[in-house]
């Protein structure tokens, strides 16, 4: 049992709502998942500045400063800007995105790369998922479009690297409540296909998977629909990338979901009592998702 929140804004005036607004939808899925957390959020200018390319790291006990000076130095002086984020060190630069991620892994032998993008800001760790919202400042984010998860561990160990969400690919990130049956078996047809993994968890292969299908030119519905003809198991998924917000449920939709839609914005969760506290919710459509039906929303 996990819990998932997912917030969507379409109006741009709830940008700068968005950490207080996904903070309280959190709130209200703790106890489904006390191991751990985690929260993609995209549009944030502190966590990634406008034009630059962020990279979200586990430091593995690296201080920031530390971190930053390495990475300047593999880029040639070009400037670098760390962010402390508590069990998350958040690193930006003015170079494109694979430039960044190719500097941070070339100057930080074995650190653990657990998101980065254009837009995209991953903060995750172990503990309770109030004190770690507090921890990163997640109330005080801003931007369109926000992630965020809370994990009872079933099929790996409680690590910050084994909480969601799972970004594997450019400005994209899933969440996962549930248990893929069949991981193991597409676990390594990728890593035959050359794929390297960070943890043990299972929604890992599914992120991967996703990642795979859109590198290969799929949309994110299109990516979801062959998850769904390819994995075994129980799951709902809330997966996003910069222009997309999808979620999609297993056979039998086994685990409990709930989706809330304004003009305003779209908003997902285990439970309906993470929606109550949106503004306009009160004039909401609310559906709970049919089984392997893909629900997407574009930016």
């Amino acid at each position: 049992m996990c819990g998932i929140v997912g917030l969507h804004l379409r109006e741009p005036s709830l940008y700068p709502r968005l950490g207080e607004l996904l903070t309280g939808m959190l709130s209200q899925v703790c106890e489904r998942g006390p191991d751990s957390a985690g929260m993609a959020v995209y549009g944030d200018p502190r966590w990634s500045p406008p034009g630059w390319a962020t990279v979200s790291v586990l430091p593995g006990g690296r201080p920031a400063e530390e971190l930053r000076a390495t990475v300047a130095a593999e880029l040639l002086g070009i400037d670098v800007a760390v962010v402390d984020a508590g069990q998350t060190v958040l690193v930006s630069a003015p170079t494109d995105v694979d430039a960044l991620v190719t500097a941070v892994r070339a100057s930080l032998p074995g650190i653990v790369v657990i998101g980065f993008g254009e837009d995209l800001a991953v903060l995750k760790g172990v503990g309770h998922p109030q004190l770690l919202a507090a921890e990163v400042g997640l109330a005080a984010a801003q931007g369109w479009q926000g992630v965020a998860h809370t994990r009872m561990a079933t099929e790996s160990a409680v690590t910050p690297q084994g909480s969601h969400p799972f970004s594997v690919g450019p400005d994209q990130c899933l969440v996962h409540n549930g248990s893929f049956a069949n991981h193991a078996t597409i676990r390594r047809e990728l890593v035959a296909a050359g794929m390297t993994f960070d943890s043990e968890n299972d929604s890992e292969v599914g992120a991967r998977f996703v990642a795979a299908q859109l590198a290969s030119g799929y949309d994110l519905e299109k990516s979801l629909k062959l998850l769904c003809e390819r994995f075994d198991g129980f799951y709902t998924l809330l997966v996003a990338n910069r222009d997309s917000f999808a979620v999609v449920r297993d056979a039998i939709a086994c685990k409990p979901a709930v989706v809330a839609e304004t003009p305003q914005w779209v908003a997902m969760a285990s439970e309906y009592r993470a929606l109550a506290g949106l503004p306009g919710v009160e004039s909401a459509r609310i559906f709970e998702p049919e089984p392997e039906e893909v629900y997407a929303w574009q930016r």
